[in-house]
């Protein structure tokens, strides 16, 4: 049995380190996992270049990381549900269940919320970026033998996507447009299109991920680095019913507003920067536009687990490198380099 655990530890901005540490006694009711996958996310790479995402400030040492899989170790007292062996994608949120939010079945607004990997809280919750971690039962959903971890780790930020579908729902028919094309964008096409939107255009600054928005069934590209008058010729010609913003930027946002049809939907996805932001908000008054927030995800964690487990969605189809736990910081690095690499994978030793 394990007595220690290593663990990719922030103290800072660019501040990232290796941390070795005793493992107390598995509490009763918990569930003990060893790290099998887990995916560098955005909110992950903000944290390291930052110290902070979005409100969310790193003010203690915070373990990063809440896309994870991994095999279940130990099993604290009378826990049902789960055995040592099962192999597991881990919901990094854990809910109160009882809050005014949980009741109205909107679990991801939980007021009282433990989300994995995250400084939103004090004292912050630390994240699955670690050898061994524990969790509650309720956050394991268990994946077949066939199913590799490094799939069900990214059911995560399926999730998210999923969620964002359901925000814009129904999309049967519809066309729709993607600012962004880094992972949650990409999942965001494969989401849709699960969901029936009938055409799919993606916007990005960056060559490298819109060829990758291409191969995973794009059907047209925009590359505004040089300027959008290409996205507005392409937005007069298709009147998109919905835009997804995942791109967390104001730019994106402001094209969202711009460039979807009057009466239109657009599902904030990407976290933007603090503070006020220069938008052209009167015009989601006088086009009559629904501007939706998407946060994290309810329910959806489990058909995203579902999804995957059943090879309806190639979520390693984004995957582009894969790195040793131990070399985590080597890992964030090549995360932030967008010519280099769409989805960066840590991985058991």
């Amino acid at each position: 049995m394990m007595d220690t655990a290593l663990s990719a530890t922030l103290f800072g901005a660019e501040d990232l380190r290796m941390i070795e540490r005793p493992l107390e006694p598995l509490d009763p009711g918990m569930v003990r996992v060893r790290f099998a996958a887990g995916g560098i996310c955005g909110s992950d790479m903000h944290y390291f270049r930052h110290g902070r995402t979005g409100d969310f400030v790193v003010e203690t040492p915070l373990t990063l990381g809440h896309e994870i899989a991994g095999e279940i170790l130990e099993v604290g007292g009378e826990t049902t549900g789960v055995s040592v062996g099962d192999r597991v994608a881990v919901n990094p949120s854990r809910w109160c269940g009882h809050c005014a939010r949980c009741r109205d079945g909107r679990p991801n607004l939980c007021e009282n919320i433990y989300f994995m990997g995250s400084a939103s809280k004090k004292p912050h919750m630390q994240g699955g970026f670690a050898s061994v971690f524990d969790v509650v039962p309720a956050q394991c959903v268990k994946v077949s033998d066939d199913t590799p971890l490094a799939a069900a780790a990214l059911a995560e930020p399926l999730a998210v996507c999923l969620h964002a579908i359901n925000r814009a729902s129904p999309l049967d028919g519809k066309r729709g447009i993607v600012f962004g094309a880094g992972p949650i964008g990409l999942l965001t096409v494969l989401a849709a299109r699960l969901a029936g939107l009938s055409e799919i255009a993606v916007v990005d600054v960056a060559a490298a991920p819109l060829a990758f928005a291409q191969r995973l069934g794009a059907d047209h590209i925009v590359d505004v680095a040089q300027g959008d008058e290409t996205l507005k010729d392409l937005a007069d010609d298709r009147c998109f019913d919905v835009a997804f913003e995942v791109s967390g930027t104001v730019a994106g946002l402001s094209s969202a507003i711009r460039n979807v049809r009057r009466g239109g939907t657009i599902v904030q996805i990407g976290n933007l920067p603090a503070g006020p932001l220069p938008i052209p908000a009167n015009a989601i008054m006088s086009r009559e536009l629904d501007l939706k927030g998407s946060f994290r995800f309810g329910d959806e964690f489990a058909r995203a687990v579902h999804l995957i487990d059943e090879g309806r969605v190639d979520v390693l189809s984004i995957v582009t490198a894969k790195r040793p736990l131990s070399l985590a910081e080597e890992g964030f690095r090549l995360a932030l380099d967008r010519s280099q690499s769409v989805k960066v994978l840590l991985t058991a030793e």
